[in-house]
């Protein structure tokens, strides 16, 4: 992968081949690895300036102006690991801590007062301290004492009977940061602990799909290495996912770590300009596949990020364990948005943006190559915003203040004229009006 990655960043290209890319992006029709390559190598002002507005019109097109919300929850912060960069590593001197089943009902109880239906449960790696039955027993305690409808889970690489045992447990999308595809920087940012074993790190998604996972989320901690390498590593794996299980991934992560973090230097840090242009360019790629950003960045950052292709976002999150109260631990890594859920629902409404809390296509069964299905032919806008409406409705009716009904109303209304049955997501609003809850298509 590594010689076929370098030779495709260094082959020429013309400023014709760039405007068929161009026109073949504009079709939504996905790019191949080497498309993308002559794309991320561009650096004439014009080509960036159609990168992002071809961007925005996908995004546009299959998503919406909606953004679906989450939370993080962790749960654990012991790790036998020693990633470099992670706040959590193994041979860091912070005290640890996991969560008893009473503090999760009590985190989660504070992510519901937020309005959050989703949460991403995450836990570092230690067998002893957080094995899968501990953490299979905090999925457990989630569904069965909160009205949290859908559980992820961003756990270590595990072999196929356990992934059959989260299967089981009802999760939604299984996610796993490769965090770099360089072998090379791979070894040098994971020197100690089961996660350096980089080929067993790599094909978790072949056996979270072969025990029925069939959404898993990817991602790359971006600034380990090269950027544009990471952006077609990323492609070739999603490529390999296609041709042996029919559909690739359901998400992926765009985290970045800074030029300076945790007191260290990264040489690979990516500027803000190329973080938004490898964003463009991902969303160009790979048009069906949910973009997931967190609060590592601004808000001004995040507000340009989802104009140009993220269709999901962490809101009112903290990184630590109990972190959502007055006791919390070590951060797994700092934040750069510390606006609460509440005010980041605001901006975007006020942006004319929908927040949606949906979990439908999960207990639809909307999921995997039906999920993909329903996207490429541009369907899935049709059913996501309709829903979208409805858990903002329920939100507003459960958690709003006058002003916020007030905002959501005024936004509902215009929403519903982009509807093609709008009667029926009339009747299934005032459903939610006359005390129904949970209401979806």
């Amino acid at each position: 992968m590594n010689d076929y990655i370098n030779a495709l960043l260094h082959e020429a290209v013309s400023d014709k081949d760039i405007e068929t890319i161009l026109k073949k992006a504009a079709r939504f029709q996905g790019l191949t690895t080497r498309e993308a390559a002559a794309l991320l190598t561009s650096t004439d002002e014009g080509h960036i300036s159609r990168i992002f507005e071809i961007a925005g019109q996908i995004k546009s097109h299959i998503y919406g102006e909606r953004i679906v919300l989450f939370a993080p929850l962790y749960i654990s912060d012991y790790c036998i690991n020693s990633c470099t960069y992670c706040g959590f590593k193994g041979n860091g001197s912070h005290q640890r801590r996991k969560l008893t089943q009473e503090d999760v009902k009590a985190q989660v109880a504070i992510l519901e007062k937020m309005g959050h239906k989703r949460l991403a449960v995450e836990a570092g790696e230690d067998p002893h301290n957080c094995s899968l039955d501990y953490i299979l027993e905090c999925i457990n305690t989630i569904y069965s004492t909160s009205d949290i409808r859908r559980v992820n889970v961003n756990i270590a690489a595990l072999d196929i009977e356990d992934y059959r045992r989260l299967k089981a447990a009802n999760i939604g999308t299984y996610i796993l940061f490769q965090e770099t595809y360089h072998r090379p920087s791979y070894a040098q940012f994971h020197p100690i602990g089961p996660k350096k074993d980089y080929d067993y790190h790599f094909k978790a998604f072949e056996r979270a799909m072969e025990a029925g996972l069939d959404d898993v989320g990817a991602g790359v901690l971006f600034g380990l290495y090269d950027y544009k390498y990471e952006v077609l590593a990323l492609m070739l794996h999603n490529e390999a996912l296609e041709r042996q299980f029919g559909v690739g991934f359901h998400t992926i992560s765009v985290p970045r770590i800074r030029d300076t973090e945790g007191g260290k230097v990264y040489p690979y840090g990516v500027s803000d300009e190329d973080f938004l242009k490898l964003v463009a360019i991902l969303r160009i790629a790979i048009p069906f596949t949910g973009m997931i950003i967190s609060t590592r960045e601004t808000p001004d950052m995040r507000r340009q990020l989802i104009k140009i292709g993220i269709s999901q976002m962490s809101a009112g999150s903290c990184t630590a364990v109990g972190g959502y109260g007055n006791n919390p631990s070590t951060l797994q890594f700092p934040l750069s948005d510390h606006r609460n859920a509440d005010e980041i629902f605001y901006w975007l409404m006020e942006e004319g943006i929908l927040p949606s809390f949906c979990t439908a296509c999960y207990r639809r069964n909307r999921s995997g190559a039906k999920f993909k299905d329903l996207a490429k032919k541009g369907d899935i806008k049709n059913i996501c915003l309709p829903n979208g409406l409805l858990t903002l409705k329920e939100y507003a009716l459960d958690y709003g203040d006058t002003r916020f009904k007030s905002l959501a109303s005024k936004l509902i209304n215009q929403k519903l004229t982009d509807i093609e049955n709008p009667t029926l997501v009339q009747a299934k609003l005032q459903e939610l009006e006359n005390g129904k809850r949970d209401i979806y298509i």
